[in-house]
């Protein structure tokens, strides 16, 4: 099958915390109606203080995200210092920008959230498929699922959270998604960002196949 064609019917979701980030995602990945992957990784970690969950087209988020990595390692030698996520962000939301405007059989859709830590805190951004960039200072969702996602995001997320309790409230949106959103599913994998860096929290996947 080729990956041009096969796009994530996803949900993702991004968290802000009193003491750090929680990114969360869904592992299906389809193409139309047939569930292409059942394990496919939507938060990507970019640098060892950079995360981003990623929905769209999966060709173009692979080629972008692989973009992303190399472009800050080069930023980070020539410069000397560690890369901004500001700047990750910004520098993401043009290659977004520029892959939905580009000539293309096939358009290039791609959805971000990026989040991270630098010296001056922790930051959460929303990238959308047409390049805009928002910062974001509570939480966001992303994918076909998101309609459930912040259903239960707006009744259950309060200020100031812990991550502990940002990773049970991210789990507990991505599962909402899963039992109503057709096009995620087959488990979730949650991340977070915190003074230690990025950390995987969560990787669950569930099997729906039947005992004979």
């Amino acid at each position: 099958m080729d990956s041009n064609e096969t796009k994530t019917g996803t949900t993702t979701i991004g968290l802000v915390c009193k003491d750090g980030l929680v990114l969360a995602a869904d592992k299906r990945a389809t193409s139309g109606y047939l569930i292409a992957w059942k394990k496919f990784d939507k938060i990507v970690p970019i640098t060892k203080n950079i995360a981003v969950t990623v929905a769209g087209s999966v060709s173009d988020v692979q080629l972008l995200t692989k973009y992303l990595k190399a472009e800050l390692k080069l930023k980070d030698i020539r410069t000397g210092r560690e890369t901004s996520v500001k700047e990750g962000a910004n520098l993401l939301a043009n290659f977004v920008y520029n892959n939905i405007r580009k000539f293309s059989v096939l358009p290039g859709i791609s959805h971000f959230i990026i989040g991270g830590k630098d010296s001056t805190g922790f930051h959460l951004y929303d990238l959308s498929p047409d390049g805009s960039i928002v910062e974001v200072d509570d939480y966001i969702s992303s994918g076909s699922g998101s309609v459930m996602v912040f259903g239960v995001l707006e009744t259950l997320y309060k200020k100031g959270l812990s991550v502990d309790e940002g990773v049970k409230l991210a789990a507990k949106g991505i599962n909402a998604a899963v039992q109503r959103d057709i096009a995620s599913g087959n488990g979730m994998d949650i991340l977070t960002i915190t003074k230690d860096g990025v950390k995987k929290a969560v990787s669950k996947e569930i099997s729906y196949k039947l005992e004979a």
